[in-house]
């Protein structure tokens, strides 16, 4: 099965060990897809654990409504493994009751203790 976050690898070889805790994100843009494909397949805990705590929701619901089909890195900044913050501006594409969309966002990270976390996003 091919990863959800559409880097062209098996979800086995990309985000699977991410989302189940066997592995940390190198760059700031991994966490990103991780994050989406956590989004495509409805694991709200790993959204929560890979949100920094200084901005993170006590809960969050993922809409089961919503099919996330797509998404396209439009740019980074900095973001990479020896780095302490990165941007990453994405095109995240979706169907929700039978409608094609997308949503846009530039979104801050940090790595702390050599884990990257998702600060926060505008829209973008």
């Amino acid at each position: 099965m091919r990863c959800p976050c559409t880097s062209g690898d098996t979800y086995e070889a990309c985000c699977g060990p991410l989302l189940a805790g066997d592995a940390a994100a190198p760059t700031a843009e991994r966490l990103m897809r991780s994050r989406f494909t956590a989004f495509a397949t409805g694991d709200a805990a790993y959204l929560l654990r890979s949100w920094h705590p200084s901005t993170r929701p006590n809960e969050l619901e993922v809409d089961a409504e919503t099919r996330w089909t797509r998404l396209d890195i439009l740019a980074k900044e900095a973001g990479g493994p020896f780095d302490t913050a990165g941007v990453v501006t994405f095109e995240a594409f979706y169907r929700e009751d039978g409608v094609r969309a997308s949503m846009k966002e530039r979104s801050r990270f940090v790595r702390e203790d050599r884990t990257w976390l998702y600060v926060d996003g505008t829209p973008g």
